[in-house]
């Protein structure tokens, strides 16, 4: 059995689960030191609230998806899988951007929280910030699992659901990993643990450039065309498109001798960084165009500079003064 579709859910999961962890034990640390832990239960409402979301959100991803066949199908999920670039790109540059002010975001937000006069009001604000918090994080995997998988047919008993597994192991490991730095005060260098998970994801999201433009490629193909003739398909050889300009290209790359895609190693890299045995011209050039700038920004958040280089600021304000 193939359970290599767990690793890209399973660090996913981690990391975006390690966020919202972390978030929940800020807030469970700071009422206890303002003794207000008889609120403890609003944040584990929200908790609970905001995995069910999350949970309802991925059944009706894969429903989605599932429905669908041909064109449709393939067209849904490249759309899924382009959504996922986006929020995960995002979330990756936000959330380092962020990281050196969360503890004191989140305190604010408590703090914000506390002072009302009803408890009630208290503790559905505490229930709002969490369920939010870790729903924002389910979405995104959410998104990265019904862009990217979908039950894998040719697999039997539970390998077939291995992304949810990955997914479910990921979270269990994120909890895990809380409990152990809020409860047991384990030490983790936890900026070192997010620059290296943030690297991998990079890789990850930078894959997936490769797989939605197969599946735009294939939503975009038409290899038969019903002859009313003869009432039945014939196929076309070779296949036309739909949209004639959208093309991937000349094949550039062929490693199904050594290292096919389909078996051991190369399943592990073609399910955690989208690698291909047959890569075309469009995906090279696309995949290599948005790791350099993923990877640009991404770096240039870490050393604390901005996204963009002061120049272009002051080209923009230039722009703006002469119109």
């Amino acid at each position: 059995m193939d359970f290599s579709g767990a690793l890209p859910t399973f660090l996913i999961t981690l990391r975006e689960g390690t966020e919202a962890t972390l978030v929940v034990g800020i807030v469970l640390a700071y009422l206890s030191k303002a003794k207000q832990s008889f609120l403890n239960k609003w944040v584990y409402l929200g908790v609970v609230a905001g995995l069910f979301a999350s949970s309802i959100m991925g059944g009706v991803a894969q429903k989605l998806i599932g429905v669908f066949s041909g064109t449709v199908y393939y067209l849904t999920k490249g759309i899924f899988s382009f959504a996922a670039i986006l929020m995960l790109s995002w979330m990756l540059i936000w959330m380092t951007q962020q990281a050196k002010t969360l503890r004191h975001q989140v305190q604010s937000s408590i703090e914000g929280a506390l002072s009302g006069s009803e408890k009630n009001k208290a503790g559905w604000a505490l229930f709002t910030l969490i369920s939010v918090a870790v729903l924002r994080e389910g979405a995104e995997t959410v998104l990265f699992i019904a862009g990217t998988f979908s039950p894998d047919q040719t697999q039997s008993g539970l390998s077939q659901y291995a992304p949810a597994i990955g997914c479910a192991f990921g979270i269990a490991a994120a909890i895990a990993l809380g409990v152990a730095i809020f409860k047991f005060g384990m030490k983790l260098d936890i900026r070192a643990f997010f620059e290296i998970l943030g690297i991998v994801l990079v890789l990850i999201v930078s894959g997936l450039v490769i797989t939605s433009l197969a599946a735009f490629d294939l939503a975009n193909t038409i290899d038969k065309v019903f002859n009313p003739i003869t009432q039945s398909y014939e196929f076309l050889n070779p296949p036309s498109k739909y949209v004639s300009w959208f093309v991937l290209g000349p094949q550039v790359t062929d490693t199904s001798g050594f290292m096919p895609a389909d078996k051991l190693p190369g399943i592990i890299f073609a399910t955690l960084f989208g690698y291909s045995d047959k890569l075309y011209a469009t995906q090279v050039v696309g995949y290599f165009i948005f790791l350099f700038t993923i990877g640009t920004l991404y770096f240039r958040s870490l050393s604390g500079k901005s996204l963009m280089p002061q120049r272009v600021f002051r080209r923009i304000r230039r722009t703006r003064k002469t119109s």
